[in-house]
């Protein structure tokens, strides 16, 4: 059967080639471990920084935190050549998380005085990003392989 011209010889070495080109973007996708580390402890230390009470410490830690974002990013664009978005599923979990956590971390930080609290909750945050960063990166590889 032919269509606009394909051969079905043709179509399937197309499809082949296609198959081939998503396996090759599965295995790009998946960024480095340090990558998810690095996310992790920058989120810590930027939450951590509440611990201080000062707007003199926080807001540099959100300008390096900012910074040092954007430049994952544009590591994470360099080192696979694409750039990809969350699922709604996953964000939804880590939205949970973070309510979860910072909810009571904020109200026993300005409720009742106790600043300190912001430094494990940046460490749940912390590892929770980089967990969830490394499962979502490796399950999307794996939807892209044709394995889920």
């Amino acid at each position: 059967m032919e269509s606009r011209g394909i051969g079905r010889d043709d179509a399937t070495a197309q499809l082949a080639a296609l198959d081939a080109d998503r396996a090759a973007l599965a295995d790009r996708v998946v960024p480095p471990w340090w990558y998810d580390v690095t996310l992790g402890l920058l989120l810590f230390g930027f939450m951590a920084s509440y611990a201080f009470d000062s707007l003199w410490v926080t807001f540099p830690a959100l300008a390096v935190f900012g910074a040092c974002l954007a430049a994952l990013i544009s590591a994470y664009k360099r080192i696979t050549g694409v750039w990809v978005n969350i699922d709604a599923r996953s964000m939804a979990v880590w939205i949970g998380i973070v309510l979860v956590v910072l909810v009571p971390a904020f109200v026993l930080a300005d409720g009742y005085g106790h600043h300190w609290v912001m430094v494990p909750a940046g460490a749940v945050l912390g590892v929770a990003v980089a967990l969830l960063g490394r499962h979502w990166s490796r399950a999307y590889a794996a939807e892209l392989r044709g394995e889920r």
